[in-house]
């Protein structure tokens, strides 16, 4: 009877080696393209970040170094300001003025009002937009607190200041020549790890003499 073609040892043993070679292959393609898709999550929060800012995407404000060339125009809008806090965080926020009018163009100071109402130090971080989320690249802060986390003592308040302006290009976006009104909000979130400001020169020596 026919048995057919018989395969030796050694054929048996490269057949071998050669789909091991090919697992080993896919099993390293696989991986590669899962920590492509790991790196691309991390890389995609702090490109979606440098997005928002760059272009006012989803109502992101700008930042200025300095008021613009041209000057206010006569043109006035209504600025509203809005406060939020985030669970977690034991803290009292809100504008000193719901709204004022200024010239787009006028460099204006506002300010917020910040109570930590703990029995202990807490931080928070605030985030901010503005509606309607289309203004947002024409929205400018020379100034704000909301740039850096904020760390209050037990049952301190604070005045923070916003400085901004409305650039006047805003003009001639025929987009908005009905808009009237803007809203800046602000949203204060628990920091859990607050950054340690490091001691000014000498200050840790001091410390350490008064022990």
């Amino acid at each position: 009877m026919d048995q057919g073609p018989t395969i030796s040892r050694d054929e048996s043993q490269t057949a071998k080696r050669r789909g091991l070679g090919r697992d080993v292959l896919v099993a390293s393609i696989c991986g590669g393209v899962v920590a492509l898709m790991v790196g691309a999550s991390y890389a995609a929060v702090p490109f979606y970040n440098w997005f928002c800012r760059a272009t006012g995407f989803n109502g992101t404000t700008q930042v200025a170094t300095s008021a613009p060339a041209s000057g206010p125009i006569a043109r006035k809008i209504a600025v509203r300001f809005d406060s939020n806090v985030a669970p977690g965080l034991p803290w009292k926020f809100e504008p000193e003025q719901n709204e004022i009018e200024v010239n787009i163009g006028q460099v204006t100071t506002v300010y917020y009002t910040v109570t930590n109402q703990a029995a202990r130090t807490t931080a928070g971080q605030a985030a901010y937009n503005v509606a309607p989320l289309t203004v947002g690249s024409y929205f400018q802060k020379i100034n704000c607190f909301c740039f850096t986390e904020q760390t209050m003592a037990p049952g301190e308040k604070r005045e923070m200041p916003v400085v901004f302006y409305v650039d006047p290009s805003i003009a001639d976006d025929h987009e908005n020549d009905g808009l009237n009104t803007i809203t800046l909000s602000y949203t204060f979130y628990p920091v859990r790890d607050p950054v340690v400001k490091p001691l000014a020169s000498g200050e840790d020596d001091k410390r350490k003499g008064n022990l």
